[in-house]
């Protein structure tokens, strides 16, 4: 006499992914991006250093020293400002667009062309 209950189906989220204020972060690591990108030629600068020595005989030897630290510096902040543009453009398209769950088609597969929608249970061997 058991009598089997039918699967019941998630309650509906609501779309979490499309927030406009999504766009204020996007502006807000630009801006991060910008400040990084400033720093780092800020860093470059104190990071080569000329040194220039004159011999007794008037022979002038010009050498060029950089400072692995400031050169650190300056590539971390140049690849932070990178990773900041690629979210921010990240969080705009999550900010202006949505894919709808409508859009996945009859079997609720949002799979490569020929993928197999629905659960195992639902399928048939012929």
């Amino acid at each position: 006499m058991s009598e089997e209950a039918a699967p019941e189906k998630p309650p509906a989220r609501p779309e979490r992914l499309h927030q406009p204020w999504r766009g204020l972060v996007a502006g807000a690591e630009v801006v991060a991006a910008a400040l990084a990108v400033w720093g780092a030629f800020a860093m470059w600068g104190p990071g080569v250093r000329t040194l220039t020595m004159t011999l007794s005989d008037g022979l002038v030897l010009v050498s060029t020293r950089y400072v692995g630290s400031w050169m650190t510096g300056s590539i971390a902040l140049g690849a932070t400002a990178v990773l900041l543009l690629v979210d921010a453009v990240r969080e705009v398209l999550l900010a202006v667009r949505v894919r709808h769950r409508d859009d996945r088609g009859e079997g609720g597969s949002s799979g490569p062309e020929g993928s197999v929608g629905g659960s195992l249970p639902d399928l048939t061997v012929t």
